[in-house]
């Protein structure tokens, strides 16, 4: 199947303002581009690139003082396939771990291991280890947050999330993945498109959406905590620790989100 996603982002500024932005298609989506994922700027800068510590792709730019424009339309090419499960799925010990997995069962800014580790185990201890265990956890995230957009803050943790019982997507993510990092599962936050594909159409505006991966079995596997359906048309763009890794825009000077729009429909 093809997908058409993109988006139109517009800031207005009073000086001169740096801006790093993580926007475009993961590399690893990169081969199943059948339309270039370009980012546009009206007006015009120069953009420069270069891969994070996680490897997603970063655009730097100097935005003018006014109005900034940034945009991509692009088609994918997707299998149409919804998120694999793989209940045989195990869990893999700390020792034997990559290396470079360790990181994503250690806390982070948005996952305060510390204050959930107590809960995780009195609630999941007992459950048969691997993807029952994983999926009981995502069960439970699923059933303890009320989704709204208007519940979004930016400055919320895994904690208060499971305390306001209240949240948007990467509330969900994030309270999933620290309650799996406490038991020693590896958990990363993704970040990407997602649209209603294979579903319901939303009468919500569109965003960009998070989910998570799970480290079993020596594999990352997708998980979706605030849908908790396999889900088809996924379309990465970054993936990190938590949601202060792979923020969508990153702005170094005072500024007046002036427009926002995000698309993401199957081609038929």
């Amino acid at each position: 199947m093809k997908i058409r996603a993109g988006y139109t982002i517009s800031y207005g500024l009073g000086a001169p303002t740096p801006m790093l932005l993580l926007l475009s298609v993961h590399p690893s989506r990169r081969g199943d581009l059948i339309k270039p994922d370009t980012l546009n700027t009206d007006p015009y800068v120069e953009v420069t690139q270069y891969f994070d510590n996680f490897s997603n792709v970063v655009s730097r730019i100097v935005a003018p003082p006014g109005q900034i424009t940034l945009s991509s339309d692009f088609i994918i090419e997707d299998s149409g396939v919804p998120d694999i499960q793989d209940p045989s799925a195990r869990e893999v010990p700390v020792q034997e771990l990559p290396s470079d997995v360790l990181p994503f069962v250690l806390g982070s800014r948005y996952c305060e291991t510390d204050q959930l580790s107590s809960l995780a185990w009195s609630l999941f201890g007992g459950v048969t280890p691997g993807w029952e265990r994983v999926q009981a956890v995502v069960d439970y995230a699923h059933r303890r947050i009320e989704f709204g957009y208007h519940h979004a803050r930016p400055t919320k943790t895994a904690f208060q999330a499971h305390e306001e019982q209240k949240g948007v997507c990467r509330d969900f993510a994030h309270l999933s993945m620290t309650l799996l990092r406490c038991l020693n599962i590896p958990a990363r936050y993704c970040t990407g498109y997602l649209g209603d594909i294979g579903v319901p159409i939303s009468d919500a505006p569109m965003d960009f959406s998070a989910w998570f991966e799970v480290y079993l079995g020596g594999h990352w596997h997708t998980f979706d905590p605030r849908n908790n359906v396999p889900r088809i048309g996924r379309v990465l763009i970054a993936q990190g620790r938590d949601a202060s890794d792979v923020p969508i825009t990153q702005t170094f000077g005072p500024n007046t989100l002036a427009g926002f729009k995000v698309w993401t429909d199957e081609i038929v």
